[in-house]
């Protein structure tokens, strides 16, 4: 009889044990999906971190692209707009030389072939004038 209640408590202790141990691996359970959360959690965390990142690196690097093609064009705005200046600092004197021949043609009656061409000239100079002055005035504006 002894052993009989022995037996009766070992199995009392073993299902006490066995519904202990099952309630523990329950907990365990539960605190191996909460870690899994955090690790997941941490996870998108840095995963987030280095997009964003390498967002503010392509923003910068795309910043500093854009500042060096302004830099480029203004350069060369500046030196088109330097020959456009010469050139129409030349082109000033093409007015006084054509008004010079222009009053030989008159003094010696030349046929009217050389008025006409004097005048076709003329206009040339006008047109050269404005689209100089015009190019000009866009650089310029570029330039701002």
């Amino acid at each position: 009889m002894v052993l009989e209640g022995k037996l009766k408590a070992c199995q009392r202790s073993k299902r006490s044990l066995t519904e202990e141990l099952s309630k523990k691996e329950e907990n365990i359970l539960i605190i191996i999906d909460q870690y899994k959360e955090k690790v997941n959690l941490a996870g998108s965390h840095g995963q987030m971190l280095e997009d964003e990142h390498a967002k503010v690196s392509a923003l910068q690097i795309e910043r500093e692209a854009r500042e060096r093609v302004i830099e480029l064009l203004h350069k060369e705005a500046m030196k088109w707009m330097n020959r456009f200046a010469l050139t129409l600092n030349e082109s000033q004197e093409l007015p006084r030389l054509l008004a010079r021949a222009k009053a030989v043609a008159d003094t010696y009656s030349a046929p009217n072939e050389v008025h006409d061409l004097f005048d076709y000239c003329q206009h040339m100079v006008e047109l050269m004038t404005h689209i100089i002055r015009s190019r000009v005035y866009v650089v310029f504006m570029l330039c701002l």
